[in-house]
This record gives structure tokens, sequence and C-alpha cells, in this order.
């Protein structure tokens, strides 16, 4: 850790991601080739593989030693994330949204060293939304980020936004019935693990008299990194997810601990969970509160586990 300039690193991951923003926005994702992975939901676009190629020629060129783990190139049962620093990338998180013109789409930039997430870029180029965050130094979110400063650049606001930039002075939380959550259908839409997540969401929905948490609503940005970002934002208050990987999170989580946040496993029990665990709860920085929502949450998925193979 000594070693990595986290600062420069940073600040490397932000061009990188500006000129992934720009192969973004010049794609048509209806024109080029497009296939799927897992089933018909599971997609990707020749342009995922473009930025993905471009991002690994420009990280490897200037840091040669480090390891890079990306979206695209990733084989499942080979491609380990160790204790090396490592690049963890996901060229575009949000893939659906991409195809379909949804301006939530974004390119998320993670170094994690000794497997936890150190630097992390969030850049939704649609938006021009840039959320970022350095390990000791805080995370911020900057809107109209690539205009130049004095031409419109927006301010850069330390998060969490509820807490002006302090996690530990944001509104207490006050348990799931005054909660926003976000949440994902993932790609997985059969078996128990789909019906688990059916069983969830429909009693975090459920008023109370029939037994329900009765939040006050769910929300779906369909890019981990981007609901990350909102409960590190306090745009939300907890994100639950089952499925995704560690490109999908990395660059969020350390943008997520920079601003208080907390992160648990989204299955009871487990308070750290490792990077590529594929189970998640983000919770938002609070000046009280997080544990006890975080229980709240374990207690309505009950003996219910998400398990994924890595």
């Amino acid at each position: 850790m000594a070693n990595a300039n986290l600062q420069e690193i940073h600040d490397t991951l932000l061009l990188i991601a500006f000129e992934a923003g720009r192969m973004i926005l010049a794609a048509d994702p209806n024109s080029g080739a497009q296939d799927t992975k897992l089933n018909s939901v599971d997609l990707v676009t020749e342009t995922d593989q473009a930025v993905e190629k471009m991002v690994s020629a420009r990280l490897r060129e200037k840091y040669p030693s480090f390891l890079f783990v990306g979206e695209e190139t990733y084989q499942a049962g080979v491609t380990k994330i160790t204790n090396e620093p490592t690049f963890i990338v996901d060229p575009i998180d949000g893939t659906t949204n991409f195809i379909h013109g949804f301006p939530n789409a974004c390119i998320s930039l993670g170094l994690a060293i000794d497997r936890k997430p150190a630097v992390g870029v969030v850049y939704n180029p649609f938006q021009d939304l840039l959320f970022s965050g350095i390990q000791g130094q805080g995370s911020y979110m900057q809107r109209n980020a690539s205009l130049a400063a004095g031409q419109g650049q927006g301010p850069r606001v330390k998060l969490p936004v509820v807490g002006k930039g302090d996690g530990s002075n944001a509104p207490p939380l006050e348990g799931l019935e005054k909660a926003l959550v976000t949440i994902e259908w993932g790609s997985q839409r059969d078996g128990e693990i789909y019906a688990l997540k059916m069983r969830t969401f429909a009693k975090l929905g459920e008023s109370k008299e029939s037994g329900g948490s009765m939040v006050h609503s769910l929300r779906a940005l369909g890019s981990a990194a981007l609901n990350l970002c909102s409960v590190a934002a306090g745009q939300t208050d907890v994100y639950w997810e089952g499925g995704c990987y560690a490109w999908d999170v990395c660059a969020g989580w350390c943008i997520l601990n920079e601003a208080g946040g907390l992160m648990a496993s989204g299955n009871p029990g487990e308070w750290e969970p490792p990077l590529d665990s594929r189970v998640y709860l983000a919770v938002r920085g609070a000046r009280s509160g997080q544990k006890e929502i975080v229980e709240e949450f374990w207690k309505v998925i009950g003996d219910g586990r998400l398990d994924y193979q890595h």
C-alpha cells in the first residue's frame, strides 16, 4: 500500500473514465454486434469489449506490475482476486440500459489492494455525472464533470450529500419503514435464488399489517455501481444485491466506505464480506442506525441464502 500513489492512480482513472465515456456516447448499441452470456437478459456488446480493451491497454502501459480483472476477459474458475494491487473494471455497468438508451449506465474503475477497495471512479457519461473516492481521503460527486472549470463544470461535492460530507453527521437511519431501498432482479430468473429475491421484495413492500416492512419504495437503477453511489451520496438508504461480481462493486464500495457507509453481506450473519463474495448489503452513512437496519433487513430475508458460483 505504501508504494502505491493513490492520488496519481485516481487521476489516471479519471482520464480513462472520460475517454471511455466518449467511446460509449459515440457508440450505437443497436448497430454493432450483441451477444448474451448466461441468458437473454445477460447482455454484452462490442462497445463493452472495445472499452475494456482500451482501459486494459492504458493501465497495463502505466502500471505494468499491477494485475487486471475485467468483466469481458474474466474466466470463471480461473480469474482470481489476490492481495496484489489489482485494477477491477466493468467497462459498461448497466449494459441493458445502454442497449435500450436508458441513461443509467457507467464505467466502473476500481483499484483493490490486499483485496480491499482503495480507489474508485464511477462515471455516467449520459448524465456527465462522476463519483470518485480514495481510501482515507473521502469521496465526491461532480455534475458536468467533463466540462472545463469555469465553463459549466459543477463543484466537487463531498459525500454523503445528506451529511454535508460527513457520514457521522448524516440523518439517523430509522428502520426500513422510513428507507428508500435499491434492489436488482439480476440475470438468474428461476430457481430458489430468484424465489428468495421475489419473497424479500414482496415483504419489503408489504404493509405492516400484512407482516411486511413497508419501505418508502424500491428502486432499481440497473447498475450496481450507480446503486452503490446512490447509497454513498445518501440518495437511497440501503442496497441489497446478489449475483454481481467484484467489478460491479469495487469502485462503488470504495466510494461508499469513504462516505461513511457500511458494507455487510447480503446473506444474514456476515459483517465483513469478501470483495468477490457476490452478495452485498450496503447502507448509507448515518449518525446512528446502520447496524440496526442491517439486522432488520437480515430478518426480512429469514433463513434463505443467496449462493452463487465464482
